[in-house]
């Protein structure tokens, strides 16, 4: 396709209150911060997001880190070029070591400007398929097992044939008992956040016969060769989420043993290109994967919505509806839960959503805009005051 030269970007720092705190073993959250990316060109603007939040918990990065690497270096190197595709973007970035989620938030906006431009959806673009995706829902760390069981079934009552809960040492076994023992026949999975080591397996194995579809990231954030020694100890899928980063990092714990199923988080692995990398090696190989949640706005999660459409994402999603998070969403149509348990992907060209503008004016806390003719101006000046 021709070419789209990037004539304006604008970057915001945004806050949004959940409609629940939402708890997991690295903490609360109540607010949810993050970036939104603004590509404009050839009359036409791409959206995109930063996972990234307000404290270092999940990963090293923040709203604040993520603002400075692309005011002072990923910005810099795009405003003004031109781009035909997602790879070449890819190249003008790629002296910045690290930063994922900054890197995948400019990448989405590039990915929605250019399908825009084609009159195409992003499932199109990435090579997904179907009308529909499984999704299920990510339940946080409750006051007590019973409160847990209670939320539980709410979820279920809503329509999610899938459940997710979070643990952490003193919050496992037990919890983890109460729901199977209440609901014995729904799928479900717990998600550890790295809050485990090797001396805690006579924990993890207690919650080994429970017919859980997985367990998530017990072991540390950055670890694979330890997941390696754990998982032949247990019937259980073990599922590596932190852990890998890229592509190489899927191949690594294949290779070692250390996992039987992937989460891919296109913030983690540095955009929505790479996760199709790790999607693809893992098919190539006969692990399944599933996509992850981040707390997206409906900018982010439209395209996780497209991506879970990949033909390996076999197990359903934490892509749930809009309003399992927010009480109004910076993006229309806001995502419903089907009765099925799906959720529908959009048809409509890129994301296939709309920003609200004036939504997300009210949940702006800085935000800045760069033209080309600034760009000399930009190296280095520190980061935004605002922010």
């Amino acid at each position: 396709m021709k070419p789209i030269r990037i004539e304006q970007i604008e970057l915001r720092h945004i806050s949004m209150r959940l409609v629940a705190p939402f708890e997991t073993s690295f903490g609360v959250e109540e607010e949810r911060e993050g970036l939104i990316v603004t590509l404009r060109g050839d009359g036409l603007t791409g959206w995109g997001e930063v996972v990234a939040s307000h404290s270092p918990g999940y990963s090293a990065e923040t709203a604040k880190t993520e603002w400075h690497i692309l005011h002072d270096f990923i910005i810099p190197s795009v405003i003004g070029k031109e781009f035909a595709d997602v790879e070449t973007l890819e190249k003008a970035y790629d002296s910045v070591r690290g930063h994922p989620m900054a890197k995948a938030g400019i990448q989405l906006a590039l990915y929605d400007l250019l399908a825009k431009a084609q009159n195409v959806s992003l499932q199109k673009m990435f090579g997904g398929s179907g009308d529909r995706v499984k999704v299920g829902v990510s339940v946080g760390i409750q006051p007590s097992a019973e409160k847990l069981v209670e939320r539980v079934g709410l979820y279920l009552e809503d329509g999610y044939r899938r459940i997710k809960m979070k643990i952490k040492p003193g919050r496992d076994v037990q919890d983890a008992k109460a729901v199977r023992a209440a609901f014995p026949e729904i799928l479900l999975q717990v998600d550890a956040n790295s809050a485990y080591t090797l001396d805690d397996v006579k924990t993890i194995k207690a919650m080994d016969d429970l017919n859980l579809l997985l367990i998530e990231q017990p072991l540390s954030e950055d670890d694979i060769f330890d997941h390696a020694k754990l998982q032949p100890q247990l019937k259980t899928a073990i599922c590596l989420d932190e852990s890998i980063l890229t592509a190489r990092h899927a191949r690594w714990a294949h290779e070692l043993g250390a996992c039987k199923i992937i989460n891919i988080k296109p913030g983690r692995v540095g955009g929505y290109r790479e996760a199709i990398r790790v999607h693809d090696y893992c098919a190539s190989v006969g692990i399944p994967v599933w996509c992850g949640g981040m707390l997206e706005t409906g900018i982010g999660r439209a395209a996780n919505v497209a991506l879970a459409s990949l033909p390996n994402f076999k197990l359903p999603g934490d892509i749930s509806a809009s309003d399992r998070y927010w009480k109004e969403d910076i993006a229309e149509p806001a995502f419903s839960l089907n009765k099925d348990g799906t959720l529908s992907v959009p048809t409509g060209a890129g994301l296939g959503v709309n920003v609200k503008e004036d939504a997300l004016e009210k949940v702006t806390l800085a935000k800045e805009t760069y033209r080309e003719e600034k760009k000399r101006a930009m190296a280095f000046p520190g980061l935004h005051k605002e922010a």
